[in-house]
């Protein structure tokens, strides 16, 4: 035994002097006592490393948890940027091939007020069934309320409404080429109002990538619309039945796609629930409006299904998917990425016409095609990166 009144030695650590007890280094509680004090103070040793410790973790054994922490969220990335880029790959097919099929298979005595209200029908029934599969259904008496409905999707569907109004004023008093050009404006708007409400910005490089898409709508536009130019017009109706009524349409489309985002990214409402809604109160709206206008007269005269034939089904049935993929893409992906789905269907519907009918693509179209595969490229490779100030 030694004496108690012997002083402790101190032995050098990482050259850092530890007062380590007297007793004998053959105890194995006591060693271990003086490597947790070792840790304790920071002090790093390769008799720490040799010794194993209850409870102790190797780099393997953490690297491995590292792995299983992080794994799933990557995972969970790549699932749904994988959903995101399908969605707008059939949403961009859809919008191709509808001009085609609408036109192949809706007569022209066909009611357009008849064929609007049975796609909204056919939405509701769809996004009904997806909910069902998804087993988001049964929830839903639960959880809807009538003002979260009315914030989240009865405001965006009174804007498309008044929308839908001013482009249908605007289309009578302006030619096809000014009102395409005027109309693609929305873009800009749709990523001011995602940055107003949402906070979400975009990078330099993307801030380029929507004027190319932009530019390549502007080129498309004057391709579709060379040939269908108005000759003559009062220029104060121009100004305020024509380009007044497109620009504020655009407007009010880029603030219902970022309340739309809004709604499903921050409120989480479901892209499906909000179909649904959405269509009941544009079904409403239309409706109401109805009784005065030229179609509400001839369905009156001549009967809801007027004109119809099997075949108009088809197209009905593909517009209403086609409101389901927006829901979707506009969740997952944004109001501006819709953007760019809808300029790219405009070259997938000028490949078809060419495919089907015969009919070439003009020289602005080619032009055009690099720019879309530019911007959408740049759009994707550089988004914006949080500064540290900013977080």
């Amino acid at each position: 035994m030694i004496p108690s009144s012997t002083k402790h030695p101190s032995t050098e650590w990482a050259g850092l002097p530890i007062a380590i007890p007297s007793r004998p280094w053959t105890s194995t509680s006591s060693r271990r006592r003086s490597l947790f004090f070792a840790r304790e103070v920071g002090i790093s040793t390769n008799r720490q490393r040799k010794l194993p410790r209850s409870g102790s973790e190797s780099p393997a054994m953490a690297t491995v948890k590292t792995k299983v922490k992080t794994g799933p969220t990557q995972t969970s990335m790549q699932k749904t940027s994988a959903r995101v880029f399908l969605y707008s790959l059939l949403l961009t097919l859809q919008y191709g091939v509808q001009p085609l099929i609408s036109k192949r298979c809706i007569r022209r005595e066909v009611i357009v007020t008849t064929s609007v209200l049975t796609c909204e029908l056919a939405k509701v029934i769809f996004a009904l069934i997806f909910m069902a599969k998804e087993g988001t259904l049964k929830k839903l008496s639960s959880q809807w309320t009538l003002v979260g409905s009315l914030t989240a999707s009865g405001l965006p569907a009174t804007i498309y409404a008044l929308q839908n109004s001013l482009l249908q004023i605007s289309y009578r008093n302006l030619d096809s080429l000014t009102f395409s050009m005027l109309n693609q404006t929305k873009i800009i708007f749709t990523a001011l109002f995602t940055y107003i409400i949402l906070r979400q910005r975009q990078s330099m490089q993307q801030i380029v990538a929507v004027f190319l898409l932009i530019l390549a709508a502007v080129f498309l536009s004057i391709g579709e619309g060379s040939s269908k130019r108005s000759s003559s017009g009062d220029p104060d109706q121009i100004l305020f039945y024509g380009i007044v009524p497109v620009l504020v349409a655009s407007v009010l489309s880029g603030l219902a796609s970022a309340l739309c985002q809004w709604a499903s990214q921050v409120k989480k409402h479901s892209s499906y629930l909000m179909t649904i809604e959405m269509s009941i109160v544009g079904s409403l709206c239309l409706l109401a409006s109805i009784s005065k206008s030229p179609d509400g007269e001839a369905i009156r005269q001549h009967g809801f299904f007027y004109g119809w034939t099997p075949l108009t089904l088809i197209p009905v049935i593909f517009n209403s998917l086609g409101g389901i993929l927006v829901g979707l893409v506009t969740s997952h992906a944004g109001g501006v990425r819709k953007g760019f789905v809808i300029v790219s269907a405009l070259l997938v519907t000028a490949m078809l016409q060419f495919i089907f009918e015969g009919k070439p693509p003009s020289l602005y179209c080619l032009i055009a095609l690099p720019l879309v595969v530019s911007s959408i490229s740049i759009y994707q490779k550089y988004p914006y990166q949080v500064k540290k100030k900013e977080v």
